[in-house]
């Protein structure tokens, strides 16, 4: 008899299944990613999805705590006794009337999906809870990850809180926040920095954790995403089960959208929501390969059978251009999305749209996040960017209800925040190397003398 879960080929058209206990992430007969996957005939799954809010009740049990695994109902992978938990999912779905007015939306019709609050201050947190459960029920001793910079700040932080394995993290040079490289360092992971991007990182990890028989923790691994779904759910939870018309994600390797795209999948499977929201990605001008695949050259899931010549052509281009990928949203800084079938299929499945934004708006969209109350690094704000652009386009309505998913805090990379914001020639020339060269809603310091006077009507005049 199959087991209850194990892990299947994405491709309809090959569907090979291999154990729960293998780490190579890819189909053993096509190469192809893989899911997890469920026989839900056989698991007792809850018949409405208000049987979580029971879970509040119970807070005293680590896994109710835990805003990941207080829905291991819907991702039943693990047996309780194997759970990693370090308290993830402590998130908030806030209403922001403000960020509304600035993008078109009309009031409380916006919500913020604040991942910022996890303990590492992303929503990697999600995943690698997962991911770590996972290593742990495969007796893994040693964990490894390409990173722009969240990734690796999560595994090094489960690593260290749980004792459980030896973190091993690759960065590409120079393509860190020192935000994101001090929890590395802090948290006791072996860094490793190589000369390239993150692109020439994640292969190198992979070649490494094939050879070294390292646990790979990127998002390649689908138990990454099914942590991640959990985000979702917690949506869910906010909105009191209510669907939103759009949900709308930053596009870096694709793995939010591809594990949003799944839990809604499964929800509709099991009867659990009435319809799924429409999914929309947004990419960084400086890194957009996915925008231009799928709104340029009409790249499409369809059915699994999707044109990889496309794709190829498209990198071959970059290659021949020795075109990196470049943004100052450095979480989403990549040209080489590993999880691009799978966000097809999550589009595929929600009806969904990919938009490109510039530097320039992402960093005003994080500035009025930011007046509004939630302070998000700039990738982040790439979600309200293309909301606000999307709704420009008549593509999303007014009336809509909208969630834009925030995935990290603003302390993981402030240097952009302050050179947004000051006054200093030298910051702002930084900006403008980068293509910003105006910034709209800058809240510059005011410069006084040591005076009580002048301070005095310094602050009379702001109030």
């Amino acid at each position: 008899m199959r087991a209850i879960a194990f892990q299947r080929c994405i491709n309809p058209s090959c569907g090979a299944t291999t154990d729960l206990a293998d780490t190579t992430f890819r189909c053993p007969c096509c190469g192809g990613l893989l899911d997890v996957a469920y026989d839900w005939n056989r698991l007792p799954v809850p018949s409405s999805l208000k049987h979580f809010e029971s879970k509040w009740a119970n807070r005293a049990n680590p896994l109710d705590f835990s805003g990941v695994w207080r829905f291991r109902a819907l991702l039943p992978f693990a047996p309780e006794e194997a759970i990693i938990t370090i308290g993830e999912g402590q998130t908030l779905c806030q209403r922001a009337d403000a960020v509304a007015a600035f993008v078109g939306l009309n009031a409380g019709r916006l919500f913020l999906q604040y991942e910022g609050l996890n303990p590492s201050g992303s929503f990697k947190d999600n995943g690698m809870c997962a991911a770590i459960t996972h290593a742990r029920m495969t007796g893994a001793r040693r964990a490894a990850c390409a990173s722009t910079g969240n990734t690796s700040a999560s595994l090094a932080i489960y690593c260290s809180a749980t004792q459980l394995l030896r973190g091993i993290i690759f960065v590409g040079s120079g393509k860190i926040s020192y935000g994101k490289l001090s929890q590395a360092l802090e948290h006791s992971a072996l860094t490793i920095q190589i000369q390239g991007d993150f692109d020439d990182a994640l292969r190198r990890v992979q070649e490494a954790s094939r050879q070294l028989g390292l646990y790979l923790v990127n998002s390649v691994n689908p138990f990454r995403l099914e942590g991640q779904k959990a985000i979702m759910f917690r949506v869910l939870e906010a909105l009191r089960w209510e669907v939103p018309d759009w949900v709308i994600v930053p596009g870096g390797n694709l793995g939010n959208v591809s594990s949003f795209g799944k839990a809604f999948a499964e929800l509709a499977e099991l009867g659990l929501i009435p319809r799924v929201p429409r999914l929309a990605v947004i990419n960084a001008t400086g890194a957009d390969t996915f925008y231009q695949l799928y709104e340029k050259r009409g790249l499409r899931w369809n059915g699994g059978q999707f044109d990889q010549s496309k794709i190829d052509d498209y990198l071959a281009e970059l290659d021949s251009a020795n075109r990196k990928a470049d943004t100052l949203a450095s979480a989403i800084e990549i040209n080489r999305p590993v999880n691009l079938p799978k966000a097809l299929r999550a589009l595929d499945r929600c009806n969904g749209v990919v938009r490109a934004i510039p530097d320039s708006e992402i960093l005003d969209a994080k500035a009025k996040i930011g007046a509004g109350g939630l302070g998000c690094e700039p990738a982040s704000a790439a979600s309200v960017a293309g909301l606000r652009q999307l709704v420009q386009e008549k593509v999303i309505s007014p009336s809509d209800s909208v969630v834009c998913v925030l995935t990290g805090h603003l302390l993981k990379d402030p240097d952009e925040t302050v050179a947004y914001h000051s006054t200093d020639p030298a910051t702002s020339a930084k900006l403008a190397a980068r293509g910003v060269k105006q910034v709209a809603f800058a809240n510059r310091a005011v410069q006084v003398p040591n005076d009580l006077a002048a301070i005095v009507q310094a602050i009379e005049s702001y109030t």
